[in-house]
């Protein structure tokens, strides 16, 4: 309980463990700290009930007080008038536990993140391993409180059948805005979709994958095609969308009951698909984009919308965070994640299970206030062009200087560069600020008894709906030709990209890496030229390639940009859009297998066009446009993406270009 302080703590109001002691053996303990309580009696009033028997709850001391020499029985005082004598005992604290965490204001959100991620994340493990309030009424895995379960009607009077794994939880102000659920398993899919029914849920979040480190977290409860009928529930499946991050499914469900059919309901499923079996997402930006279709698709005036992943505790509990202050931080400007994972816990013990998810709530919240939504819809996009280009305060941060500023003062990540610097690696990178990161780097098969033969300049980077799509990478250079069809050879490309000419400016830009007729040999790798067109501002390749060894051929499409000026950017954006709709068309064709696009140095032109391909999927398949994440998202998985503000600028001009030329919106949807 809270003590409310002056005037409603009375000395005479309040009952103290060990009270047999004398008042003279009690000290004050500090207030406003935060303890960990076992009520080991309990008492009701006409008007209060207190906490039932073994129950153990956190609250903010106002004014405690300890019997001198005692280190293990702490007392409080309380606020309400009892009408019987109780016993409060407080357990033994943890360091951690005599600390406060307030609510943190938006504008010192970055300090404060910096300051816990100090020393290894030291203070967030600090501030996790407080002692939030477990239920003992908790299932076996700790995954509910019973106050707060949710409760099925019972089938035929069974009173076993009104349980399933689920608990409301509370919203930021909004009670019951979600059920937090278990991953179904085989027997209570059935339960799982009568749930949903009864609830009126319009919305599913599923935050796990069905297997995850070859062990079984979730049980299919949806049809791939076609319907199913689970217990008394129909369902079948209207659409679905995939994307990079996630997954969107329309299921039409209908309750089928004994007397007659029930009207059908549509209920949409939005599955997150890039949480990593291990830890966390190596970035929010992801899980950002997907909370906010969570809260577009899901209409006014439907139920709670349920939330789950395996267990329905750890992921889960992420997410509600996450939507919760987000929703405070424009309320109160203000975000209390502590506050708010205390409570929600009263509801659904262990929701957080880790201190690696308790910290990227806080990663996630940063990157909003920070950098904000700034996803726009098509029909908007020439006001804010405008808007970027007759900026006249610089202070304003609107302008498309400032707004490329906050892309240039993103980290680069240097500790995550050290197979491309090592020493036999160094004389193959041919920029040396621009090397892949380790994590997402192109590996290359080690060639037997030699040694760094599995290192290339090139990265993995994500399309619009599909991992490791696009392969970025440097022109070659004499040494690494063979290094580049091999790679070529080895991840099943077809389609590779050029961006800029052999010599720009009287430098050397990129090694001839296909013969100008015939064929050419580099090692294991034939190249013979088969075809040869000119397309406007590109030319278009056909190469055969062939492996040696095995005498295998393959088909690979070149497309060899010419559009681009040796100093600035494009004039227009046609020609861009040209050469990205052909490399589309020749995907179709030949499978989507990673599309290898190459400039100079393997960022600035070639970031450019990537950052494009997804831009331009995004508008043909939603309307919408997001050109400073997804440039800030190339960033992240390989430095100096889109290089200058001029290209920068260039990827909001070839979208309105892309609008006007299909000026009718339905034209390219």
């Amino acid at each position: 309980m809270l003590c409310d302080g002056p005037p409603h703590c009375r000395a005479s109001f309040c009952q103290y463990c060990q009270n047999c002691l004398a008042e003279s053996l009690y000290t004050t303990l500090p207030p406003g700290q935060v303890y960990r309580v076992e009520v080991s009696g309990s008492f009701c009033t006409p008007t209060v009930k207190f906490l039932d028997r073994k129950r153990h709850f956190a609250f903010t001391a106002v004014n405690l007080i300890r019997p001198v020499g005692m280190t293990n029985s702490l007392t409080l005082c309380f606020s309400l008038i009892p009408t019987e004598q109780q016993t409060v005992v407080l357990l033994p604290r943890s360091p951690s536990a005599s600390k406060t965490y307030f609510p943190i204001p938006v504008d010192h959100l970055e300090e404060e993140y910096r300051l816990r991620s100090a020393d290894d994340g030291k203070l967030f493990r600090e501030e996790y391993n407080v002692s939030f309030p477990r239920s003992p009424l908790s299932g076996a895995q700790g995954c509910r409180n019973d106050h707060s379960r949710v409760v099925l009607t019972q089938l035929d009077g069974n009173p076993c059948s009104d349980y399933v794994n689920a608990s409301y939880i509370d919203g930021y102000t909004e009670k019951n805005k979600f059920i937090a659920a278990q991953g179904p398993k085989e027997d209570t899919v059935a339960d799982f979709w009568r749930m949903i029914w009864e609830q009126k849920v319009a919305t599913v979040v599923m935050l796990t994958n069905l297997k995850e480190r070859k062990e079984d977290k979730c049980y299919q409860y949806w049809p791939d095609q076609g319907c199913w009928t689970y217990g008394n529930v129909r369902v079948a499946v209207e659409d679905f969308t995939v994307l990079v991050d996630y997954t969107i499914r329309k299921f039409c469900v209908q309750y089928q009951a004994s007397d007659a059919s029930k009207t059908p309901r549509l209920v949409t499923q939005l599955h997150f698909t890039s949480w990593p079996d291990f830890g966390v997402p190596f970035s929010p930006i992801g899980m950002l984009k997907f909370l906010k279709k969570v809260k577009a698709v899901n209409p006014p005036f439907a139920g709670p919308i349920v939330v789950h992943c395996s267990a329905g505790v750890g992921r889960t509990g992420t997410f509600i965070v996450i939507d919760a202050m987000i929703d405070m931080m424009h309320a109160e400007q203000k975000v209390d994640v502590f506050g708010f994972v205390s409570k929600i816990r009263e509801q659904r013990s262990q929701l957080i299970q880790t201190d690696m998810q308790y910290s990227f709530i806080y990663q996630a919240l940063l990157e909003y206030y920070l950098y904000g939504d700034t996803e726009l819809d098509v029909s908007s996009l020439e006001g804010h062009l405008h808007k970027l280009h007759n900026t006249s305060a610089p202070s304003d941060r609107v302008g498309l200087e400032e707004e490329f500023k906050k892309l240039t003062n993103m980290r680069i990540m240097k500790e995550n560069m050290r197979t491309g610097n090592l020493p036999a690696n160094m004389k193959k990178n041919r920029v040396l600020q621009i090397i892949p990161y380790d994590f997402n780097r192109v590996i290359l098969s080690m060639r037997r008894g030699q040694e760094f033969t599995d290192y290339i300049n090139a990265s993995f980077i994500d399309g619009y709906r599909q991992k490791d799509y696009f392969i970025a990478t440097q022109g070659p250079l004499s040494h690494t030709v063979e290094d580049f069809w091999r790679m070529v050879w080895e991840w099943k490309c077809h389609s590779i990209v050029m961006l800029t000419e052999l010599q720009e400016r009287e430098q050397d830009k990129c090694f001839q890496y296909w013969p100008s007729e015939d064929s050419v040999t580099y090692g294991d790798y034939t190249v013979e030229m088969k075809g040869d067109t000119l397309c406007d501002t590109f030319s278009l390749r056909d190469l055969v390639l062939t492996f040696g060894p095995e005498k295998q051929t393959r088909l690979v499409r070149h497309f060899h940009f010419h559009g681009w000026p040796e100093i600035g950017i494009p004039a227009e954006g046609k020609g861009m859009i040209d050469i990205i709709a052909s490399v589309q068309r020749q995907q179709q064709q030949s499978g989507n297998h990673p599309i290898v696009v190459h400039c100079s140095a393997g960022a600035g032109r070639t970031g450019t066009f990537i950052a494009l391909s997804n831009i331009l999927e995004r508008v043909k398949a939603e309307g919408l446009l997001d050109v400073f994440q997804t440039v800030k998202s190339l960033r992240m998985q390989r430095p100096h993406m889109v290089q200058t503000v001029e290209q920068y600028d260039f990827c909001y001009r070839v979208v309105q270009d892309f609008v006007d030329i299909f000026s009718d919106y339905a034209n390219f949807k």
